[in-house]
């Protein structure tokens, strides 16, 4: 297994509903915790990484600040308009200490995986990595 999610290995984002010229979302997959993604105020937020083939993920850590509740969702199909629920998850308020949120998710196969933010503790949220471990999966 391996981070699936990452850009140096041909992740890329498919979809943000916001973008900060300075911290956009390619941050959260560029594999170090130093840049990070911004939301713009509102919730929902929320992003969708495209992996480079159709992958076997076993669980996705997140590590960011002021997320309150998270849902993530897969899609098998290069489409980034029809998505299965995978789970959904309260996280724990941190004080605006580094947040890890771990959810292991057994063998889920997918191409593209949505990050929902439903809420967040501030009225901006800041997501600095996102790892997805997997493995592709050929023929």
């Amino acid at each position: 297994m391996f981070d699936v999610a990452l850009a140096s290995g041909g992740a890329q984002i498919a979809l943000s509903t916001s973008s900060d010229d300075s911290h956009p979302p390619e941050h959260m997959i560029d594999g170090t915790d130093e840049t990070f993604w911004t939301t713009t105020g509102l919730y929902p937020q929320e992003v969708i990484v495209r992996f480079q083939a159709l992958m076997s993920i076993n669980s996705v850590e997140l590590s960011s600040y002021d997320v309150q509740n998270i849902a993530l969702e897969t899609s098998e199909s290069d489409s980034i308009d029809s998505f299965e629920p995978l789970a959904e998850k309260e996280v724990e308020r941190t004080d605006h200490q580094l947040q890890t949120v771990e959810v292991s998710v057994g063998e889920r196969r997918a191409q593209c995986l949505r990050i929902i933010i439903n809420s967040g503790y501030d009225h901006f949220v800041a997501v600095h990595r996102l790892k997805v471990n997997g493995k592709a999966l050929h023929g």
